[in-house]
């Protein structure tokens, strides 16, 4: 390919295309007609000597070639919107950027309120656009269209950057007069009450605690499915229900709804929440500071909750010993929640 006669602006066609596997839907992307980009694409298959799309049935399909072209070809994009739009310092008192973040409700409620209430006074003109977790989000970020991704290690991208954000532990909650819920709950009592359980995401996937349970073989009666971590709390109280959620959500519904909190009867391994965003913006300035301000956020909740979190350890430290000492029916003693 000689690069002196081929014009760069037909890669962002290239990318457009490869994108969308369809002409027309690549057109309304670029706002070209149908036509300039067919013309785009025969200009492309004639440099690359190379179909690139090709007809099978009613669909496009990408041939071997195109299909090697599409992580190099958007990493090189990136890479030349990023040198293009990164500014040498950046000045968040000034800056009216933009940031994209795929997260759960759960991480909204315990992290990014704090973080979004911190910035504002800060960085009053930078504005903040919070997406679900899921499938798109990670084909977002790899697109270059999601900024950061804040999420358990199985909804990551394995080729780009990622740091543990923070850890959470597990705790049942149940309405405070539930009556079969006294001040500590065995295993049996478990997996006998019925459960409030969460499945975020496309595809309602089963999230970490219902994984690790079915991995110990222990089945619970689920009788409400929520798609959100917000809603679990609300949804066992006035009921015999109970439910199983991060420890700081626990904490924190619990100063305002009627709400007693338990030690797990089984062990569940925490949670790690992490922080990944696209490779190409590693060096971003923007980027940087957003990801120093989600860490200090971080630390600056943790200080805060610290005596909450002792207050709630305090009470919950009896009925661990309860817990831990009581003999199921099967002859095996329950595993107290690991804090």
């Amino acid at each position: 390919m000689d690069l002196q006669r081929f014009d760069l602006n037909l890669l962002v066609a290239l990318d457009a295309l490869l994108t969308e596997k369809n002409v027309t839907r690549a057109g309304r992307r670029m706002n070209l007609s149908q036509s300039a980009m067919s013309g785009a694409l025969a200009r492309l298959r004639g440099f690359f000597q190379d179909e690139l799309l090709v007809a099978v049935g009613r669909r496009m399909v990408l041939t071997p070639l195109a299909d090697d072209l599409v992580q190099p070809l958007r990493d090189v994009l990136l890479q030349v919107h990023g040198t293009i739009a990164t500014k040498p310092r950046f000045d968040p008192a000034s800056s009216e950027r933009r940031f994209s973040i795929a997260v759960s409700d759960y991480v909204t409620s315990v992290l990014m309120i704090d973080l979004l209430r911190h910035v504002k006074a800060e960085a009053p003109k930078i504005t903040f656009e919070l997406r679900p977790i899921g499938q798109p989000a990670g084909e977002d970020l790899e697109r270059g269209e999601l900024d950061f991704l804040i999420a358990p290690e199985e909804y990551l991208a394995p080729v780009h950057p990622a740091e543990l954000l923070f850890q959470d532990t597990h705790t049942c909650i149940a309405w405070t007069k539930n009556p079969h819920v006294g001040s500590s709950i065995s295993l049996d009592q478990y997996l006998q009450l019925g459960h409030v359980i969460v499945r975020v995401g496309e595809g309602a996937k089963a999230n970490h605690d219902e994984r690790v349970l079915r991995r110990l073989n222990h089945r619970r009666i689920v009788e409400v499915v929520t798609p959100t971590f917000d809603l679990a709390p609300q949804l066992v109280v006035g009921t015999h229900r109970i439910a199983t959620v991060p420890t700081r959500l626990a904490c924190k519904y619990a100063k305002f709804l009627p709400l007693k909190l338990l030690p797990l009867p089984v062990d569940i391994s925490p949670i790690d929440e992490k922080l990944q965003w696209h490779r190409a913006h590693s060096q971003d300035p923007a980027n940087a500071w957003l990801r120093t301000q989600l860490k200090e956020t971080v630390a600056r909740v943790s200080g805060h909750n610290t005596a909450s979190a002792r207050q709630a350890d305090r009470q919950l430290r009896p009925r661990r010993a309860a817990t831990s000492r009581a003999v199921t029916p099967r002859g095996k003693r329950a595993v107290p929640m690991t804090a």
